[in-house]
Protein backbone atom coordinates (compact mmCIF):
# COMPACT_ATOMS: atom_id res chain seq x y z
CA UNK A 1 0.00 0.00 0.00
CA UNK A 2 0.99 3.61 -0.49
CA UNK A 3 2.44 5.60 2.57
CA UNK A 4 3.06 9.27 3.06
CA UNK A 5 6.89 8.36 3.99
CA UNK A 6 10.03 7.15 1.98
CA UNK A 7 11.75 4.74 3.88
CA UNK A 8 13.96 1.62 3.36
CA UNK A 9 12.57 -0.92 1.21
CA UNK A 10 9.92 1.14 -1.24
CA UNK A 11 10.68 0.85 -4.51
CA UNK A 12 10.78 3.91 -7.16
CA UNK A 13 7.27 3.94 -9.08
CA UNK A 14 8.80 5.81 -11.64
CA UNK A 15 6.23 8.35 -11.55
CA UNK A 16 7.04 11.93 -9.52
CA UNK A 17 5.08 14.41 -7.67
CA UNK A 18 4.38 17.89 -6.36
CA UNK A 19 7.12 18.48 -3.50
CA UNK A 20 4.57 18.87 -0.28
CA UNK A 21 6.45 20.63 2.60
CA UNK A 22 7.13 17.67 5.58
CA UNK A 23 7.45 14.85 2.54
CA UNK A 24 10.81 13.57 2.38
CA UNK A 25 13.09 15.39 0.02
CA UNK A 26 13.64 12.69 -3.10
CA UNK A 27 14.16 14.75 -5.73
CA UNK A 28 13.45 14.24 -9.09
CA UNK A 29 15.80 16.76 -10.75
CA UNK A 30 14.78 16.13 -14.24
CA UNK A 31 10.95 17.14 -13.72
CA UNK A 32 12.15 19.76 -10.88
CA UNK A 33 14.28 21.57 -13.97
CA UNK A 34 12.36 20.93 -16.85
CA UNK A 35 9.12 22.75 -14.64
CA UNK A 36 11.15 25.98 -13.90
CA UNK A 37 11.81 26.26 -17.11
CA UNK A 38 8.55 25.77 -18.12
CA UNK A 39 7.54 28.58 -15.97
CA UNK A 40 11.06 31.11 -16.07
CA UNK A 41 12.14 30.40 -19.63
CA UNK A 42 15.31 28.91 -20.59
CA UNK A 43 18.31 31.40 -19.62
CA UNK A 44 20.61 30.90 -17.09
CA UNK A 45 20.91 30.47 -14.27
CA UNK A 46 17.83 29.19 -14.28
CA UNK A 47 15.56 30.27 -11.13
CA UNK A 48 14.04 27.44 -8.76
CA UNK A 49 11.04 28.59 -7.18
CA UNK A 50 9.23 25.58 -4.38
CA UNK A 51 6.25 24.43 -6.98
CA UNK A 52 9.23 23.65 -9.39
CA UNK A 53 10.38 20.70 -7.23
CA UNK A 54 8.78 17.10 -7.48
CA UNK A 55 9.92 13.87 -6.10
CA UNK A 56 10.24 10.77 -6.63
CA UNK A 57 7.00 8.52 -6.13
CA UNK A 58 8.03 5.56 -3.25
CA UNK A 59 5.58 2.56 -2.91
CA UNK A 60 5.96 0.54 -0.16
CA UNK A 61 4.41 -3.20 0.07
CA UNK A 62 3.30 -5.11 2.65
CA UNK A 63 4.03 -8.57 3.55
CA UNK A 64 0.09 -9.27 4.21
CA UNK A 65 -2.83 -7.34 3.26
CA UNK A 66 -6.05 -8.95 4.92
CA UNK A 67 -9.54 -8.14 4.95
CA UNK A 68 -11.31 -8.94 8.04
CA UNK A 69 -15.32 -9.43 6.87
CA UNK A 70 -17.72 -9.33 10.59
CA UNK A 71 -21.13 -10.78 10.08
CA UNK A 72 -23.49 -8.05 11.51
CA UNK A 73 -26.34 -9.35 10.88
CA UNK A 74 -29.10 -9.28 13.69
CA UNK A 75 -28.56 -13.23 14.80
CA UNK A 76 -25.11 -12.12 15.69
CA UNK A 77 -26.59 -10.13 18.24
CA UNK A 78 -29.19 -12.68 19.81
CA UNK A 79 -26.77 -15.49 20.11
CA UNK A 80 -24.71 -13.58 21.82
CA UNK A 81 -21.81 -13.78 18.89
CA UNK A 82 -21.12 -10.34 17.97
CA UNK A 83 -19.24 -9.47 20.85
CA UNK A 84 -16.83 -12.31 20.70
CA UNK A 85 -16.56 -11.32 17.16
CA UNK A 86 -15.34 -7.53 17.83
CA UNK A 87 -13.18 -8.78 20.62
CA UNK A 88 -11.10 -11.04 18.09
CA UNK A 89 -11.15 -7.91 15.50
CA UNK A 90 -9.67 -5.60 18.10
CA UNK A 91 -7.26 -8.61 19.18
CA UNK A 92 -6.10 -8.96 15.27
CA UNK A 93 -6.30 -4.88 15.16
CA UNK A 94 -3.42 -5.14 18.23
CA UNK A 95 -1.47 -7.76 16.87
CA UNK A 96 -0.85 -6.64 13.51
CA UNK A 97 -0.13 -3.15 14.89
CA UNK A 98 2.74 -4.46 17.70
CA UNK A 99 3.84 -7.50 16.00
CA UNK A 100 3.88 -7.17 12.33
CA UNK A 101 3.52 -3.17 11.02
CA UNK A 102 4.21 -4.08 8.22
CA UNK A 103 1.00 -5.80 7.11
CA UNK A 104 -1.96 -4.02 6.33
CA UNK A 105 -5.85 -4.70 8.00
CA UNK A 106 -8.86 -3.24 7.10
CA UNK A 107 -12.40 -3.98 8.62
CA UNK A 108 -15.87 -4.64 6.59
CA UNK A 109 -19.06 -5.45 8.39
CA UNK A 110 -21.59 -6.71 6.72
CA UNK A 111 -25.48 -7.26 6.85
CA UNK A 112 -28.10 -6.10 4.52
CA UNK A 113 -25.48 -3.82 3.25
CA UNK A 114 -21.68 -3.77 3.84
CA UNK A 115 -19.55 -1.24 4.81
CA UNK A 116 -15.59 -0.31 5.83
CA UNK A 117 -15.26 0.40 9.49
CA UNK A 118 -12.69 2.56 10.47
CA UNK A 119 -9.67 1.57 13.44
CA UNK A 120 -12.27 3.90 15.80
CA UNK A 121 -15.30 2.86 14.51
CA UNK A 122 -15.25 -0.72 15.65
CA UNK A 123 -15.21 -0.23 19.45
CA UNK A 124 -18.67 1.01 19.13
CA UNK A 125 -20.02 -1.17 15.70
CA UNK A 126 -23.14 -3.20 16.29
CA UNK A 127 -24.69 -5.59 14.70
CA UNK A 128 -27.82 -4.32 12.95
CA UNK A 129 -31.31 -5.23 14.00
CA UNK A 130 -33.69 -3.36 12.33
CA UNK A 131 -33.42 -4.98 8.92
CA UNK A 132 -32.84 -8.69 7.14
CA UNK A 133 -29.71 -9.85 5.52
CA UNK A 134 -26.06 -11.54 5.15
CA UNK A 135 -25.13 -9.70 2.50
CA UNK A 136 -21.77 -11.62 1.66
CA UNK A 137 -21.61 -10.47 -2.07
CA UNK A 138 -22.00 -7.06 -1.04
CA UNK A 139 -18.67 -7.70 2.10
CA UNK A 140 -17.02 -9.52 -0.63
CA UNK A 141 -16.96 -6.63 -3.39
CA UNK A 142 -15.78 -4.07 -0.60
CA UNK A 143 -12.78 -5.98 0.21
CA UNK A 144 -11.91 -7.07 -3.27
CA UNK A 145 -11.32 -3.50 -4.30
CA UNK A 146 -10.10 -2.73 -1.22
CA UNK A 147 -7.36 -5.37 -1.70
CA UNK A 148 -6.74 -4.37 -5.13
CA UNK A 149 -4.92 -1.32 -3.98
CA UNK A 150 -2.62 -3.47 -1.57
CA UNK A 151 0.45 -4.49 -3.27
CA UNK A 152 1.32 -8.01 -0.96
CA UNK A 153 2.77 -10.92 -0.82
CA UNK A 154 -0.40 -12.16 0.26
CA UNK A 155 -3.92 -10.78 0.24
CA UNK A 156 -6.93 -12.80 2.28
CA UNK A 157 -10.75 -12.03 2.93
CA UNK A 158 -11.09 -13.55 6.56
CA UNK A 159 -14.28 -14.12 7.03
CA UNK A 160 -16.59 -14.75 10.46
CA UNK A 161 -20.36 -15.44 9.96
CA UNK A 162 -22.88 -17.87 11.74
CA UNK A 163 -25.24 -17.58 8.59
CA UNK A 164 -25.12 -18.58 5.07
CA UNK A 165 -26.06 -15.45 2.55
CA UNK A 166 -29.66 -14.33 2.95
CA UNK A 167 -29.16 -10.89 0.55
CA UNK A 168 -27.43 -9.27 -2.50
CA UNK A 169 -26.90 -6.10 -4.40
CA UNK A 170 -29.13 -5.51 -7.66
CA UNK A 171 -28.92 -2.39 -9.30
CA UNK A 172 -27.26 -0.49 -5.85
CA UNK A 173 -30.19 -2.17 -4.15
CA UNK A 174 -30.46 -4.79 -1.20
CA UNK A 175 -32.82 -7.68 -2.15
CA UNK A 176 -33.38 -10.28 1.05
CA UNK A 177 -35.16 -13.92 0.92
CA UNK A 178 -35.30 -16.60 3.39
CA UNK A 179 -34.60 -19.30 2.70
CA UNK A 180 -31.73 -18.16 0.59
CA UNK A 181 -33.05 -17.36 -2.94
CA UNK A 182 -30.71 -18.79 -5.76
CA UNK A 183 -30.43 -15.66 -7.00
CA UNK A 184 -28.41 -14.76 -3.53
CA UNK A 185 -26.15 -17.72 -3.94
CA UNK A 186 -25.71 -16.91 -7.56
CA UNK A 187 -24.47 -13.59 -7.16
CA UNK A 188 -22.37 -14.34 -4.11
CA UNK A 189 -20.53 -17.11 -5.78
CA UNK A 190 -19.59 -14.36 -8.49
CA UNK A 191 -18.18 -12.53 -6.34
CA UNK A 192 -16.23 -14.99 -4.94
CA UNK A 193 -14.81 -16.39 -8.27
CA UNK A 194 -14.26 -12.56 -9.16
CA UNK A 195 -11.97 -12.54 -5.15
CA UNK A 196 -10.41 -16.17 -6.73
CA UNK A 197 -9.61 -14.50 -10.09
CA UNK A 198 -7.86 -11.73 -8.16
CA UNK A 199 -5.35 -14.31 -6.39
CA UNK A 200 -7.52 -13.12 -3.01
CA UNK A 201 -7.80 -16.16 -0.75
CA UNK A 202 -10.85 -16.47 1.39
CA UNK A 203 -10.73 -18.46 4.96
CA UNK A 204 -14.22 -18.57 6.64
CA UNK A 205 -14.75 -19.02 10.78
CA UNK A 206 -18.29 -20.61 10.99
CA UNK A 207 -20.23 -19.89 14.33
CA UNK A 208 -22.82 -22.36 13.22
CA UNK A 209 -22.77 -25.41 12.23
CA UNK A 210 -26.15 -25.15 10.23
CA UNK A 211 -26.49 -27.90 6.98
CA UNK A 212 -27.59 -24.49 4.38
CA UNK A 213 -24.15 -22.49 5.66
CA UNK A 214 -21.84 -25.96 5.88
CA UNK A 215 -22.77 -26.69 2.18
CA UNK A 216 -22.58 -23.36 0.91
CA UNK A 217 -18.88 -22.82 2.82
CA UNK A 218 -18.15 -26.24 1.43
CA UNK A 219 -18.81 -25.04 -2.37
CA UNK A 220 -17.05 -21.23 -1.38
CA UNK A 221 -13.94 -23.56 -0.62
CA UNK A 222 -13.91 -25.76 -3.28
CA UNK A 223 -13.74 -22.61 -5.64
CA UNK A 224 -11.20 -20.52 -3.73
CA UNK A 225 -9.03 -22.81 -2.58
CA UNK A 226 -9.54 -21.23 1.21
CA UNK A 227 -10.24 -22.59 4.16
CA UNK A 228 -13.22 -22.89 6.73
CA UNK A 229 -12.78 -23.79 10.07
CA UNK A 230 -16.16 -23.94 12.67
CA UNK A 231 -15.89 -23.23 16.11
CA UNK A 232 -17.71 -21.76 18.80
CA UNK A 233 -17.43 -18.24 19.50
CA UNK A 234 -15.46 -18.76 22.83
CA UNK A 235 -12.72 -20.63 21.45
CA UNK A 236 -12.87 -17.71 18.26
CA UNK A 237 -10.16 -15.99 19.43
CA UNK A 238 -8.09 -19.42 19.54
CA UNK A 239 -8.13 -20.62 16.20
CA UNK A 240 -8.14 -16.77 14.28
CA UNK A 241 -5.19 -15.23 15.90
CA UNK A 242 -3.56 -18.72 16.32
CA UNK A 243 -4.39 -19.04 12.15
CA UNK A 244 -2.98 -15.63 11.48
CA UNK A 245 0.21 -16.25 13.34
CA UNK A 246 0.77 -19.41 12.21
CA UNK A 247 0.29 -18.81 8.41
CA UNK A 248 2.77 -15.23 8.50
CA UNK A 249 5.60 -18.14 9.80
CA UNK A 250 5.03 -20.18 6.85
CA UNK A 251 5.62 -16.67 4.75
CA UNK A 252 8.31 -15.98 6.15
CA UNK A 253 9.80 -19.50 6.66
Amino acid sequence: HRVDSSGVGGDVTGASLPYEPGQPFDVNLYKSLANAVKRGGAGVPIRMEVEDFEVDEVEHSTDAATVLMLDQSSSMYHYGRWGAAKRVAMALQSLIQSKYPRDRLFIVGFSDYAMELKPGELPTAAPNNWMQGTNMQHGMMIARKLLARERAATRQIIMVTDGEPTAHLEGGLSYFDYPPSRRTISETLKEVRNCTRAGITINTFMLEQSSYLSAFIDYVTKVNKGRAFYTDPDRLGDYLLVDYLSNHRRRVA
